[in-house]
C-alpha cells in the first residue's frame, strides 16, 4: 500500500472503468486526484508494483477530520483477497497516526452489495458507529442514476 503518484492515475482509470460499478471520472480526473489528494488516497499494488486497486478520498472542508471515500476498486483479478479492506484499513491507519481522522464518509448505492459489506465490516473491525442516511434520492440525478445513500462511520480511534 502507498500514497498515490500522478504516475498511478491512468491505472486506476483502468480499474475504475473495467469495474463496471463505478461511475468513471475521466481519466485527467484520476491524474487531478492523484495530485492534489494523494495524502488522502491509497494505491494497492501487485509484486510487479502495477496497480491493483485504489481508493480516493478527501477531507471535508467543513470536518476536516473526516475522511469522504469518494471511490474504491480493484481490478478483476485481485477480487476477493481483502484488497479494499487493506487498502481502507490502511489509508484510515495512517491518517487517524497523524492525528488527522475521527470519522469515514461514503456514498453507496442500493445495489452495490460489495461496497455495503465492505463499510459494513470496516466499521465492526473497528468498533465505530456506523450511520446510514438517503444522501441523495434517485430524483437529483439528471440521467438514471440510483439513489446514493450515506454511510458515516465513526469516531474511529487511534
Amino acid at each position: 500500500m502507498a500514497i498515490p503518484t500522478v504516475e498511478d492515475g491512468t491505472a486506476a482509470w483502468h480499474i475504475a472503468r473495467e469495474s463496471r460499478v463505478l461511475d468513471v471520472n475521466s481519466p485527467y480526473s484520476y491524474l487531478l486526484w492523484f495530485r492534489d489528494f494523494a495524502r488522502t488516497s491509497v494505491v494497492a499494488s501487485d509484486s510487479g508494483d502495477v496497480p491493483v486497486g485504489f481508493v480516493t478520498g478527501f477531507r471535508r472542508p467543513e470536518q476536516p477530520d473526516t475522511l469522504v471515500v469518494w471511490q474504491i476498486a480493484v481490478a478483476r483479478g485481485q477480487r476477493g483477497r481483502g484488497t479494499a479492506s487493506a487498502m481502507l484499513d490502511h489509508l484510515t491507519a495512517r491518517l487517524t497516526a497523524d492525528g488527522a481522522l475521527r470519522h469515514l464518509e461514503t456514498t453507496i448505492s442500493p445495489d452495490n452489495t460489495a461496497s455495503h459489506r465492505l463499510f459494513r465490516s470496516f466499521a465492526r473491525r473497528h468498533a465505530a458507529r456506523l450511520e446510514t442516511d438517503l444522501l441523495f434520492p434517485a430524483e437529483l440525478f439528471p440521467d438514471t442514476h440510483e439513489a446514493e445513500f450515506l454511510y458515516r462511520i465513526g469516531p474511529l480511534l487511534r
